[in-house]
């Protein structure tokens, strides 16, 4: 699998990645050697880069990736990219400090086994929080003792993510970008590429909308955080204003979306890929981190590295879908 540098770490990572929200609960239940076994297929395929977060599972999904990699006999390094902030509560600007901020990367450092954390992000805090330089100072203060190697953040918003690269040490953004949420692209993308600044992009899929997952009568589970943003709308769902369950999207305009997507997916490809390589079509993209606890899935997500970038034709279609369902819906809001 091809790798992009990750901002100016000097750190090769390969372009699909592996997220592990999908371990965290707030999804089909899965098992721990399901999850395991998922990990296993992505590090299988040539993957050398995992998100996680301490809040996934309440730690779980950290302790599995431990136990994976410490059994695990890899042929290269693999990264491992955590995040702190969303444990807090109440969860305001203020406490994110190097106090706060120090115990939680600790907690991480003993589950993920790693006395020095790779990547550790600001997991979506407060828009204010942006706002305060000591919150970066401790995170450069948690790098200088050796606690992490680098340290970026998880955005809900392009406005948030630009205000953060402005502080020295931050090597990544993470954001979600696909089909469906295309303004970083257009008001960010640029900006971070100047300031040697990596971009890992979540909810790739727009959480199984663009896996062509969904008919219009699908029915969630009462723990699948998709069950109140489909039948309930945008803002029941995850994430600011609901903008992380379906990117954001309405549930039915997603799938009016996916139905004019469909005819352009070629016959050897599924949904996701497609929609993988579009996203990898734009350089600015470091690696691309879909979920799955389905060890076939995390398997073709990875394969969509191989395929062809698609056409200027192609390309242009998709904007015209998601200026036709999806824009007047999520441009400006994220």
């Amino acid at each position: 699998m091809e790798k992009r540098e990750l901002g100016s770490t000097g750190w090769d990572v390969t372009e699909m990645g592996l997220g592990t929200w999908t371990m965290g609960g707030v999804w089909s239940e899965a098992t721990d050697e399901e999850c395991r076994d998922a990990v296993r297929a992505a590090l299988d395929a040539g993957v050398n880069f995992i998100d996680t977060a301490d809040v996934y599972g309440g730690g779980r999904a950290e302790k599995v990736i431990n136990d994976v990699l410490s059994d695990y006999d890899a042929d290269e390094r693999v990264y491992v990219a955590t995040k702190a902030g969303r444990y807090l509560d109440p969860h305001v600007p203020e406490h994110y400090d190097r106090e706060h901020l120090e115990g939680f990367v600790d907690d991480s450092r003993e589950r993920l086994g790693m006395d020095t954390l790779d990547l550790v992000q600001l997991h979506c805090p407060p828009t204010e929080a942006y706002y305060q330089p000591e919150t970066f100072e401790a995170m450069r203060e948690l790098k200088e003792n050796g606690k992490i190697r680098e340290f970026g953040v998880s955005v809900e918003k392009v406005e948030e993510a630009r205000k953060a690269i402005e502080y020295e040490g931050v090597e990544s953004v993470q954001i979600i970008f696909n089909p469906f949420r295309q303004r970083p692209a257009e008001s960010f993308f640029e900006e971070a590429a100047n300031n040697d600044v990596g971009i890992i992009v979540r909810v790739p899929l727009a959480s199984a909308l663009l896996a062509d997952a969904f008919e219009r009568d699908s029915e969630f589970g009462d723990n699948d955080h998709r069950k109140a943003a489909a039948e309930e709308g945008v803002s029941a769902g995850v994430g600011g204003k609901g903008g992380e369950t379906f990117s954001g999207v309405p549930f039915e305009a997603g799938l009016d979306a996916v139905d004019d997507l469909r005819p352009y997916v070629p016959e050897d490809a599924t949904m996701a890929q497609y929609a993988l390589r579009w996203i990898l079509d734009h350089d600015a993209v470091t690696t691309v981190i879909p979920g799955s606890t389905n060890p076939t899935h995390v398997r073709e997500n990875s394969a969509a590295a191989e395929l062809e970038p698609l056409s200027n034709e192609e390309h242009g279609a998709i904007r015209d879908i998601y200026e036709e369902y999806i824009y007047e819906h999520c441009h400006h809001q994220w």
